[in-house]
């Protein structure tokens, strides 16, 4: 299960077969043989052959090909083995930055040159600032074929990215600031079990809008995290608040077959880890104290496996004016029921400053739904200097109040071709929502074209689920678009597909 190998038509080129391995949680026990557990590091070596005209790459510090096409990569770092990874197919190279280069299929290599020169760096240079140097040397981004199911994976040296990254604008360079924050958290220190995934996840969440408060100021910052918390919301009525894996100490009991670690991923160690993380930073009440115990932090861990009472424990003992205080035991923010009890975070960061973002968006969406379109309203709100997760979070409000009124959504749709025509996936995906709510179907060839450039699980499945919750003509399109794009996808996301449209799932 961990080796996906590609037919050339699941490629961005379609004229070679393609290979890449994905480690986390538990599959790497399938590519080689090893203690497969986060609560082990070790380095590693590895020497690959590959036909001509391919070429392989690895998360290592250090590797060179030699005569008959052959790889030899070492990481020199201990690392646990789900973050032993590797690809090959036909992709080339471009520097864009000092210690940063990204690797791409070769139709792919211009664009993401130019969405990623200079950016990364950037990223790199806070984190260092913020939690401490960057230990493993070069930071390079491996854009994947448009099948790979996922947003990016972390592994150390060579990040795994999805192409949907390369909206063509930079407006969404940004996500990969969470992949680059896995560098210190959960990379660097290690979750010792995967029933404490908010270790990896919920300091890299943290870090994450630490980095982005620095580049891109508070308010944008508080409004990605409203995002986040919008989905938590959602996952948490989806599943039930008292589900036992909203707890952020998960059991994973092994029953007849065991259990794999990746049936209980979801929102909450990102987000009601972010959550706790925050609550600590609260209780300290300065941030440049609470940056100085992040970067003690990783320097105490750094290269080991540890469990939330190390994290814990470390807090306490680096502020031992809050131990005193009994922090630990205050009554409804206990650090053990925010470990083992499940439901919504007793605790949630003030996100105020968004609200500047938030509110002209609100309100314009508000005018977008009338029966009678104020024109001049409309007209008075200047989108143009909108980012990414303002525009997002606008077309998420239209979203909710469709279907609008008759003829709104084409006016909408001619009034910002910046909306309606962009490649960036994010407003892609929610565009394409609002063209099905509303059954325009003089825009239903966005939604085809936009399944059939990509296939990340993300933004596959809530289309299908809109197809096919739609029209008959939304069902339509549905069932014509993936008997088309079935072959690209990957084996995992046709049968999520497959399940949404009533078809035989083959065992």
């Amino acid at each position: 299960p961990q080796v996906c190998w590609l037919a050339p038509e699941q490629t961005a080129g379609k004229q070679k077969p393609y290979m890449y391995t994905q480690g986390q949680a538990v599959l790497n026990r399938s590519f080689f043989p090893g203690f497969d557990t986060p609560s082990v590091k070790c380095t590693y070596s590895a020497t690959v052959k590959v036909p001509e005209g391919f070429t392989a790459v690895m998360s290592a510090t250090s590797w060179e090909k030699q005569k008959d096409n052959t790889f030899v990569f070492k990481m020199s770092q201990p690392i646990p083995s789900y973050l032993i990874a590797l690809a090959v197919g036909d992709i080339v190279s471009a520097d864009v930055g000092p210690r940063s280069r990204v690797w791409a299929e070769p139709c792919l290599i211009e664009a993401a040159k130019k969405e990623y020169d200079g950016v990364i760096e950037e990223f790199l240079a806070v984190g260092e600032k913020l939690f401490g140097p960057y230990v493993w040397g070069r930071y390079d981004i491996l854009f994947m074929p448009p099948s790979f199911p996922f947003g990016g994976m972390e592994n150390p040296c060579l990040t795994f990215a999805t192409p949907c990254l390369l909206a063509g604008d930079r407006s969404l360079v940004d996500v990969i600031i969470h992949e680059i924050s896995h560098s210190w958290f959960g990379n660097l220190v290690t979750n010792a079990t995967w029933g404490e995934f908010w270790l990896n996840e919920g300091f890299t969440m943290y870090a994450q809008r630490r980095i982005s408060t620095e580049v891109y100021g508070s308010a944008y910052t508080c409004l990605e995290a409203a995002t986040g918390r919008a989905l938590l919301r959602q996952h948490m009525d989806n599943t039930g608040e008292d589900h036992p894996l909203n707890k952020l100490r998960v059991v994973i009991e092994p029953g007849l077959w065991g259990v794999n670690p990746d049936d209980t991923y979801n929102e909450t160690p990102y987000e009601k880890g972010y959550c706790f993380v925050s609550y600590l930073a609260h209780l300290v009440g300065d941030q440049s104290k609470f940056d100085a115990f992040l970067q003690a932090y990783v320097n105490r861990f750094k290269f080991q496996s540890i469990t939330a009472d190390d994290t814990l424990g470390f807090f306490l003992e680096y502020f031992p004016e809050l131990k005193e205080k009994g922090v630990d035991s205050l009554p409804g923010f206990e650090f053990d029921r925010w470990l083992n009890t499940p439901g919504w975070p007793p605790y949630l960061p003030d996100l105020s400053p968004g609200e500047q973002l938030m509110k002209p968006a609100d309100e314009l969406a508000e005018l977008w739904a009338a029966d009678g379109l104020n024109m001049e309203a409309i007209e008075a709100v200047d989108i143009t200097a909108w980012r990414t997760y303002q525009l997002v979070y606008f077309l998420d409000q239209v979203l909710q109040k469709s279907p609008l009124p008759e003829g709104n959504v084409e006016r909408l749709s001619k009034r910002y071709p910046k909306i309606s025509k962009a490649q960036n996936a994010e407003l892609r995906l929610r565009w394409c929502q609002i063209v099905l709510k509303n059954n325009l179907e003089a825009e239903y060839h966005k939604v085809k074209d936009f399944l059939h450039s990509q296939g990340k699980q993300k933004y596959t499945l809530p289309l299908y689920r809109a197809m096919w919750g739609g029209s008959e003509s939304a069902r339509a399109l549905a069932m014509e678009t993936f008997s088309a794009t079935a072959p690209q996808l990957h084996v995992n996301v046709q049968n999520y597909v497959k399940k949404i449209l009533g078809l035989e799932v083959a065992e």
